[in-house]
């Protein structure tokens, strides 16, 4: 008797941890590990595209359009200003199957700021998707500029979201051409990798972002390579 109350007392624990890791709204594992891959891993037939500085009510819509034209999930890296003030972009990239990273409340570089600073607009970014998509799992954080501090990472998997990098920027958010960020993607471009690009904020022209994802898309797609989340540690 005394060993099945033990085995049950210990199956309803295990029950109850199994409970905490899938609460709406958190991750279930995550280190401070900036990540530079797909879940699958590095050298697959896979990519995963993260897409910064949103929700724009002018770019965001043109690239779900785009993003369900083609069939493939991506991972919106969305500032906390932006999500409060186009909630229902929130809700859309949501209930079209995309993830979410939380890419800070005001886009300052983490280096430039205090502990504190950085707990703070990390957390309020995320109370900000959240009034915005309530329960929603926001999976991951990426700092703005790239600016990683062990503060702001160490935060960000305290509260379920992997960090993620990236390991091929197109430099899109320099408006080069639509050819130069196609052949930046080509040029940096292998099995497994995370590709960064823009739909946000408001007051830049993405246009030719949105133009080349087209064409970065369909040359995934020739090449066989599928659309993936990146990966989540722990």
């Amino acid at each position: 008797m005394r060993i099945t109350r033990t085995l049950t007392r210990l199956c309803a624990t295990a029950a109850v941890g199994v409970v905490l890791l899938t609460v709406p709204g958190t991750a279930s594992a995550a280190t401070p590990d900036v990540v530079t891959q797909t879940a699958t891993g590095s050298g697959s037939q896979t990519f995963a595209l993260t897409i910064d500085d949103g929700p724009s009510p002018t770019w965001t819509p043109q690239v779900l359009d785009l993003l369900k034209a083609h069939g493939v999930h991506a991972t919106f890296c969305l500032i906390g200003d932006h999500a409060q003030a186009y909630p229902d972009l929130v809700q859309r990239i949501v209930a079209e199957g995309h993830h979410l990273c939380n890419h800070t409340m005001h886009h300052i570089n983490p280096t430039t700021q205090t502990p504190d600073q950085q707990r703070a607009d990390i957390q309020a970014a995320s109370d900000a998707i959240h009034a915005a998509a309530p329960g929603a799992n926001i999976e991951y954080f990426r700092a703005p500029e790239g600016g990683w501090t062990s503060d702001a990472t160490q935060y960000a998997a305290q509260q379920g979201m992997q960090p993620i990098g990236w390991s091929v920027d197109t430099e899109d958010w320099r408006t080069p051409g639509v050819d130069t960020i196609f052949q930046n993607y080509k040029r940096e471009f292998s099995g497994g990798g995370v590709i960064l690009m823009h739909d946000g904020s408001e007051e830049n022209d993405r246009s030719q972002s949105v133009a080349a994802m087209d064409q970065i898309l369909s040359d995934l797609a020739n090449n066989n390579v599928t659309d993936d989340a990146p990966a989540v540690l722990g």
